[in-house]
């Protein structure tokens, strides 16, 4: 999934993206699991999923750009 779509954003436009990244970084902190080895690394890869993306919009490189699945 190293495919890369550019989009155009206004800055208004990107704070609105970056406070629904907080939203749903925070659901997936909630959610109530089961604490197995496999879910606690899920989360922590949907996680690193959102972080990316914020990185992303923040203008900085992602937190672990080498991790692909």
């Amino acid at each position: 999934m190293n495919e890369t779509m550019n989009v155009g954003l206004n800055p208004n436009e990107r704070d609105l993206l970056l406070r629904g990244l907080r939203f749903v970084h925070s659901d997936i902190l909630l959610e109530m699991i089961d604490p197995t080895p496999t879910s606690k690394q899920e989360r922590s890869e949907r996680l690193q999923e959102v972080e990316s993306l914020v990185s992303q919009l923040n203008g900085s490189a992602p937190a672990n750009a080498t991790a692909s699945v």
